[in-house]
């Protein structure tokens, strides 16, 4: 018993860190960081200017707690103690106990103790103590979400890792599930959603490639220099083969580590698991996720239901392609042999020829047949050989890699500030086929804060001919920002404004230019007038009104698979201060989604929504 009292490890903060009772040690579980001290805290001190208590070392407080005893024992007060750092506690009774800071005094001849200065309290255990100790986190885990950085070790504005902006994530999270699920956790419903980093970046640069940059890398602008070699030639290393393997084999085998990990500390997790991504990181998991192949038994379900639908459809659309072809004289042929759609698409010259087909319309059924089938691989997989395709692989132009496979299956994928559609439209896909969607994920949401330089959108590579704006995130607190609706409310006002003022302009000024007519036909001329400004107004105000219909409706639009028929681009409200000077606030665009309420409740919300869980009060345009 005393051996395993002596071993016994306590899993805290969530279950993403252990304690070692006997070494007084805190260790991560998920992820490489340095061991930190646990003390256990039974002797306390405060001073004037002190906010809260300050624990003194457990060998120190053994001393004082010995001291205390034997006083209390004894009934003998007024003990006098000399701290590790020569300071002096006085135990004058036990509802009195100081501890005093001694004044130095530099002279001619050298530093001599003076009186003594103000004492601080000294308290025994933890009662009455206002400190902040907060309740933990729910037990219940509902979803695990693994997190990819972008380029570079730092991943904020203040330079903290990876580790430090999910915790900041998770923290959000777990306030925004107090404001926002508090029903379905009062009901039990719901507990709380895990968030791992998963880091890539170290294992990149612990390859030797630092070192053969440094050989090469130019004495001047040292510290420069040296951030690029450290985050902006990520992306290039990305794209080269040998470190691309590197970072997709990275990030996989860090994933499936973590989730085997986590399922060995959590046997009863029955939930799913989805990924997200930030800047390069998003580009990383978006091509991993193209290249996953879905189970056999999903492919062999999906084989069975199109057979199922083309044995329905029979024979029936055989005729219909014959009298589109003007060649429904062979009807009774096709039906007499039991053709279908599917054995249609699988004959042959040599199998029409024996079915008494003649030569032209032979071919003209083989043309058929070849088109449609190429039309047919570019609708199920995304990709075409032809150049006159309109559709290209979504897979195009990616760095030759062998991309491992997930040991799970993405429920939702979350790109921040993600620069995807440039990558595609660089490599040469300039559209995505609407009826693509990620093998093995079927959920994507791709969101960007408006002055973010990194990020791109989506949906205008699958619906190329609409122009529409991406979907508004409705703020947490449930409304729009003031600053977003006074500036939609002044813009409105200047487009009324400006036509009416043109439709003015324009009547005085034909009735500047009109020619003086008789009496008698003043009447029907200023009718015909009011008739012919009516008529050209309608050209200046019909440009100006297809928008606003465009944007009232947003979610209306059809955007394809990739999101499961839903919307994609997602946008965030800026702040105030930020509409005063886009291009001041670019930088902190990009880096600004870790601590996002929005962001983090939209991730909430998605999630808990495939448990058929909604929010308390659904927020406007959500």
């Amino acid at each position: 018993a005393g051996r395993d009292k002596e071993d016994l490890v306590v899993p805290t903060s969530g279950g993403r860190y252990d304690v070692h009772l006997k070494k007084r040690q805190r260790v991560a579980v998920y992820w490489e960081e340095e061991v930190s001290e646990v003390r256990r805290c039974t002797w306390f001190y405060k001073g004037d200017k002190d906010n809260k208590y300050i624990p003194y070392s457990e060998t120190f407080s053994e001393e004082l707690e010995e001291a205390y005893m034997i006083a209390v024992t004894l009934d003998e007060w007024k003990k006098k103690l000399e701290s590790p750092s020569r300071e002096i506690i006085i135990l004058h009774n036990p509802k009195l106990m100081v501890h005093y800071q001694p004044v130095f005094t530099s002279d001619d001849w050298g530093s001599t103790p003076t009186e003594q200065g103000r004492p601080r309290t000294v308290k025994r255990g933890v009662e009455n103590i206002a400190a902040e100790i907060p309740n933990g986190e729910p037990l219940q885990i509902d979803h695990l979400v693994f997190v990819v950085h972008g380029i570079g070790p730092a991943c904020d504005i203040r330079f903290r890792s990876i580790v430090q902006c999910v915790n900041d994530f998770r923290n959000v999270s777990l306030s925004m599930l107090q404001a926002h699920f508090k029903k379905a956790q009062e009901q039990q419903q719901i507990g709380r959603v895990e968030f791992l980093p998963v880091n890539w970046h170290s294992s990149l640069h612990s390859t030797g490639v630092d070192v053969d940059l440094e050989r090469i890398t130019l004495p001047s602008i040292n510290r420069l220099r040296h951030f690029i070699n450290d985050t902006i030639l990520d992306v290039f290393f990305y794209n080269s083969s040998t470190y691309c393997q590197t970072i997709v084999d990275t990030v996989a085998s860090e994933m499936n580590r973590l989730y085997q990990l986590f399922l060995q500390r959590n046997p009863l997790f029955k939930g799913g698991v989805s990924i997200a991504g930030h800047s390069l990181g998003s580009l990383i998991l978006f091509d991993l996720l193209t290249n996953q192949k879905a189970t056999p038994e999903e492919d062999e379900r999906s084989e069975e239901g199109s057979r199922a639908t083309s044995s329905n459809r029979g024979t029936e659309e055989v005729k219909q392609i014959l009298k589109k072809l003007e060649l429904s004289e062979y009807c009774d042929v096709f039906e007499e042999e039991k053709v279908d759609r599917q054995a249609l698409f699988l004959c042959t010259e040599e199998n029409l020829k024996e079915m008494g087909i003649p030569l032209g319309p032979r071919m003209k059924i083989l043309h058929y047949i070849s088109s449609k089938t190429e039309m047919q691989v570019c609708l199920l997989h995304g990709l075409c050989s032809s150049r006159n395709c309109q559709y290209r692989d979504v897979g195009l132009g990616q760095v030759s890699a062998n991309y491992p496979q997930l040991n799970y299956k993405p429920t939702i994928f979350f790109a921040f500030g993600s620069p995807i559609g440039m990558f595609l439209t660089v490599r040469g896909v300039k559209r995505i086929n609407p009826n693509y969607s990620l093998p093995t994920c079927k959920g994507f949401f791709n969101i960007f804060h408006p002055f973010d330089p990194v990020a791109y959108r989506i949906e205008p590579m699958i619906v190329p001919d609409l122009e529409f704006e991406p979907m508004l995130l409705p703020h947490h607190k449930g409304r729009k920002r003031m600053h977003l609706e006074l500036k939609e409310g002044l813009t409105r006002m200047s487009v009324d404004l400006k036509n009416n003022l043109l439709g003015s302009l324009r009547v005085a000024w034909q009735s500047f230019t009109r020619a003086p007519l008789p009496a008698l036909e003043a009447a029907s001329t200023e009718a015909e007038a009011e008739a012919e400004a009516g008529t050209e107004k309608q050209p200046d105000t019909k440009p100006d009104e297809p928008p606003p219909a465009v944007k009232e409706e947003p979610s209306l639009i059809n955007v394809g698979r990739l999101n499961g028929g839903n919307r994609i681009d997602y946008v965030l409200q800026e702040k105030p201060i930020e509409s005063f000077n886009e291009y001041l606030f670019a930088l902190q665009g990009h880096l600004c989604y870790w601590e996002s309420e929005d962001t983090v409740l939209l991730v909430l919300k998605e999630i808990y929504q495939t448990q058929g869980i909604t929010l308390d009060q659904p927020l406007p345009g959500s």
